[in-house]
C-alpha cells in the first residue's frame, strides 16, 4: 500500500507539471497582449513596452516558463484584467461558494444514486425509481434547473430562487462556507437560510450524478450477487442486511467510486450553467464574466483550480479503491 501511495503521488505531480505546460502554452498561443490589456487600449506604445518588460514577456520561452512556475509555486496566478486584483485574491473570494455547492451536490448525488441502486437489486420495484430518475435528467441541465425553480420557488414559494443567503446582517466566517460559518461565527439563524438557498442549485447538479452512480452501483451489485461467496454467506445464515453491508457493497463500490471521480470532472461544466441560473456567486459566475471581458489570466486561473481539484479527487478515489480492494495496490 505504501508503494502504491508513492506511485500515485508521483503520478499526480507529473500530471500537474504537464498541466502547467498546457496552461503556459495557451497563454502564448492566444492572440492577446496581456500588457496592452493591463495598461489599457489607449496607452502609448512606450508604456506598453515597459509593461511587457516588467512582466518578462520579452524574454525567451524557457525563461518565461521558469518564471511562470516560480510564480505558481508562490501562489501567483497573475493579475485579473477585469477586476485588477490578483487572480488568487479573486479565487479566494469565489472558490468557497463553488466548493460548498459541489460538495452538497456530490453528497446528494451519491445518496440519491445509492437510494435508487439498492431497490433495483433488492426489490422488484427498483426499476420504477430508476426510470423516474432517468426521466428527470433527460432534459438539459439548464431546463431542469428552470423547472425546479419554477415549481419550488415561483409556484410553491418553498425555496428561494437565487443567491447564497437572504440580505441580512449575516457575516461570512473563516471558511467561506455559509452552512459551516453559521456555526463557527455563532449565527444559528444563518444555517436554515443558507441551506434553503443551497437546495435547488445543489439538487440540479446532483441529478446527473445520481443517475450515473445509481446505474453503475446497480450493475456492480447485480454482478456481485451472482458470485459464489454471496451464496456462501447466505448459506451460513447471515441476514440480507449483513450480506449487503459486509460483502456486497464492499466489492461493488470500486466502479461506483470511479464514477464519482468522473462526475467531479463533469460537474465543473454544469457549474457554469447552474451558478448563472441561480445567481450563485462562485467560480462559474466569475469565469463567465472573465470570458466576456477576455480576461485570460482569470480564465486560466479557474481552469487551474478546476483541473487541480479533479486530479486530487481522482487520486483520493484511487487510494480509497486500493484500501477497499488491496489487489489494486498490488497491481
Amino acid at each position: 500500500m505504501g508503494l502504491f501511495l508513492l506511485r500515485r503521488i508521483a503520478g499526480l505531480a507529473g500530471v500537474l507539471v504537464a498541466m502547467t505546460i498546457v496552461l503556459f502554452a495557451l497563454q502564448q498561443i492566444v492572440p492577446a497582449d496581456p500588457a496592452r490589456a493591463l495598461v489599457g487600449p489607449n496607452a502609448p506604445n512606450a508604456l506598453v513596452e515597459a509593461k511587457r518588460t516588467e512582466m518578462g514577456l520579452d524574454r525567451p520561452l524557457p525563461v518565461r516558463y521558469w518564471r511562470y512556475m516560480v510564480q505558481l509555486s508562490r501562489g501567483d496566478l497573475g493579475q485579473s484584467i477585469l477586476t485588477h486584483n490578483p487572480v488568487t485574491t479573486d479565487l479566494a473570494r469565489f472558490t468557497p461558494a463553488t466548493l460548498e455547492l459541489i460538495l452538497a451536490a456530490l453528497v446528494l448525488g451519491i445518496a440519491t444514486g445509492a437510494a435508487v441502486a439498492l431497490p433495483q437489486v433488492l426489490s422488484r420495484w427498483g426499476g420504477v425509481l430508476r426510470l423516474g430518475l432517468i426521466a428527470a435528467t433527460s432534459a438539459p441541465i439548464f431546463l431542469t434547473g428552470l423547472l425546479l425553480s419554477l415549481v419550488f420557488w415561483y409556484w410553491l414559494g418553498w425555496l428561494p430562487g437565487g443567491g447564497r443567503v437572504s440580505p441580512d446582517d449575516f457575516r461570512l466566517g473563516p471558511t467561506g462556507f455559509m452552512t459551516l460559518d453559521s456555526i463557527l461565527t455563532g449565527q444559528p439563524r444563518m444555517m436554515p437560510d443558507a441551506l434553503a438557498h443551497l437546495i435547488l442549485p445543489a439538487f440540479t447538479l446532483a441529478l446527473p450524478i445520481a443517475v450515473a452512480i445509481g446505474r453503475t452501483l446497480a450493475s456492480s451489485l447485480t454482478e456481485v450477487y451472482r458470485q459464489g461467496y454471496i451464496r456462501t454467506a447466505r448459506a451460513k445464515g447471515l441476514g440480507e442486511a449483513t450480506v449487503l453491508t459486509r460483502h456486497a457493497l464492499k466489492n461493488a463500490a470500486g466502479p461506483a467510486l470511479s464514477m464519482v471521480s468522473l462526475q467531479v470532472a463533469l460537474i465543473f461544466n454544469n457549474v457554469l450553467i447552474v451558478e448563472r441560473l441561480f445567481a450563485w456567486p462562485g467560480l462559474g459566475s466569475y469565469m463567465v464574466q472573465a470570458f466576456a471581458a477576455a480576461d485570460l489570466p482569470a480564465v486560466l486561473g479557474v481552469a487551474f483550480v478546476a483541473a487541480a481539484t479533479y486530479l486530487v479527487v481522482a487520486a483520493i478515489v484511487d487510494i480509497l479503491r486500493a484500501a477497499i480492494d488491496p489487489r489494486l495496490g498490488v497491481g
